[in-house]
């Protein structure tokens, strides 16, 4: 049995709907496949001694998990003043226009076609809600509209799909970038290293005890995947679809059409660099 330390950014184990920090709540989604590991993680965050709560990714289009998330805010004896997305993927924001009707909050995201309401978020921008503080962290790559959420209080940051629970993102082209990605990941480091970042709250998989870690981990294996696609070029595969098959050969097959996707994101940056000629 391996060590949960010993992993990458030292996971708690089992995804649980419950408590995570002080300020933050997990409901796990009823969405589990191998994109969305055990589900979707739909946060509830609040001061302690407040009554108000925000709601982090809804989660898909589920009434029974919408309504579960009102419950458990209310249970806590909070009411969902707002709603907040990571970005527009369905497992992640499918349900937030009925979450809005069910609690009659406002959406706001970076991407204006998933809005409700006026205002959206933006970089720098800060949330206060019920003294809660949340400081916007624009992290595209993963989409061109990916945001994390750094909660100070907590030393903490939900970071929806730029950093998972459990294995490694999906930079989705051709609306996600890999330099963009890198230069995310880097943000992220910097929040550990500047500002005492240690917890990560993912969008799916369990928390993470060692945010430092786990950016490391991510930096490090997409320096590794760079290596072997562009090694897979030099060696003679050309297409995205020949790249995955050389250096993704020991992956689940059912996975094979997400990393094409990444490949392709690979590829690009290969390209953009001077580092691989066009096909």
């Amino acid at each position: 049995m391996t060590d949960a330390t010993a992993l990458p950014g030292q996971p708690r184990g089992a995804v649980l709907s419950g408590p995570a920090t002080e300020r933050a709540v997990n409901v796990l989604a009823p969405n589990a496949s191998a994109m969305t590991l055990d589900g979707t993680n739909t946060w509830i965050v609040a001061e302690p001694d407040s009554g108000l709560a925000v709601v982090i990714d809804p989660g898909p289009l589920d009434d029974v998990h919408l309504s579960r998330v009102v419950d458990a805010a209310e249970k806590a004896g909070k009411r969902v003043a707002l709603t907040l997305l990571t970005h527009g993927h369905p497992d992640h924001a499918e349900g937030a226009a009925r979450f809005a009707e069910l609690t009659g909050t406002k959406v706001r995201a970076l991407d204006p076609a998933l809005r409700l309401g006026d205002e959206g978020l933006a970089a720098g921008d800060v949330i206060s809600t019920g003294g809660l503080e949340l400081r916007v962290v624009p992290t595209p790559g993963h989409t061109a509209d990916s945001l994390c959420f750094h909660l100070p209080a907590d030393r903490a940051v939900l970071t929806g799909d730029t950093i998972l629970g459990r294995g490694t993102t999906v930079v989705a082209h051709p609306d996600g970038r890999l330099g963009d990605y890198l230069d995310s990941l880097r943000r992220l480091r910097s929040l550990t290293v500047d500002d005492g970042v240690h917890t990560v709250l993912p969008g799916h998989g369990p928390v993470l005890e060692d945010a430092q870690g786990a950016v490391e981990f991510y930096l490090a294996h997409r320096a590794h995947r760079l290596a072997q696609v562009e090694t897979a070029v030099e060696e003679g595969h050309r297409s995205p679809g020949e790249v995955v098959a050389h250096v993704y050969a020991d992956v689940d097959r059912s996975l094979w059409p997400a990393a094409e996707l990444s490949v392709r994101a690979q590829l690009d940056y290969l390209r953009e660099h001077g580092l691989i000629e066009d096909a």
